[in-house]
């Protein structure tokens, strides 16, 4: 049913049925976008998407008959960058494609006379590049975040010094397209520090503000 929506909207779509197949796609071809069910024969869904996420920032979709925040937040934890429960409308399903693959992709150049200026940031020995979409430590290595991580990190650098609320960072990061429940927010910011922070249980520059969100403490430089 899937495959047929997707390509009657102009995608190339290739359905496997367990991990076995999705790694030999993955190795012999390119892909855009993982739309992984967690049921499936051998490793679930939820072990695939580790093992894509521990070498690959490839955008993950997560589909489940189970619609439960704790099974929600084990999958944004592993990394997913969407999660969607059964029943769904195959509309739905489309929309949260787009999306992922919308904010995955830099807006693409506009045919004009003059280029526009980089948006990049500098904190801490942090260097942001917001149009080519990487992060690069102090070292000048490249740090791979995942669709999910990347916004949150945008949102945080164009805002330091503001208390946000999870709401406010689920509007700017996802707009209507997240569901609006605290701890997936969490779990974002969680993995986040783990790649940003020198020691993550004792943040610097995100910082929680109890009872209400986070707040980017780092010093940016545009």
């Amino acid at each position: 049913m899937l495959v047929r929506y997707f390509e009657d909207e102009g995608y190339r779509v290739t359905a496997v049925p367990d991990g076995v197949g999705l790694r030999r796609v993955l190795a012999g071809r390119d892909v855009d976008l993982i739309l992984l069910d967690v049921v499936l024969p051998g490793q679930d869904g939820y072990a695939l998407a580790r093992e894509v996420r521990a070498h690959s920032d490839l955008p993950i979709i997560m589909l489940t008959g189970r619609d439960d925040v704790t099974d929600r937040v084990v999958g944004l934890e592993i990394g997913a960058d969407d999660y969607i429960a059964k029943p769904f409308h195959l509309r739905e399903v489309l929309a949260r494609v787009r999306s992922v693959l919308r904010r995955r992709r830099p807006a693409a150049a506009p045919v004009a006379a003059e280029t526009p200026p980089a948006e990049v940031y500098r904190f801490d020995g942090w260097l942001l590049d917001i149009g080519r979409r990487e992060l690069t430590n102090a070292a000048g290595g490249h740090v791979e975040l995942t669709t999910g991580e990347f916004d949150m990190l945008v949102t945080f650098v164009r805002h330091p010094g503001r208390v946000m609320t999870r709401d406010m960072l689920m509007e700017l990061t996802r707009g209507r397209n997240w569901d609006a429940f605290d701890r997936t927010i969490d779990a974002q910011i969680a993995r986040l520090r783990k790649k940003i922070e020198e020691v993550p249980a004792e943040p610097r520059l995100i910082k929680s503000v109890r009872g209400v969100g986070y707040v980017f403490a780092g010093r940016t430089e545009p």
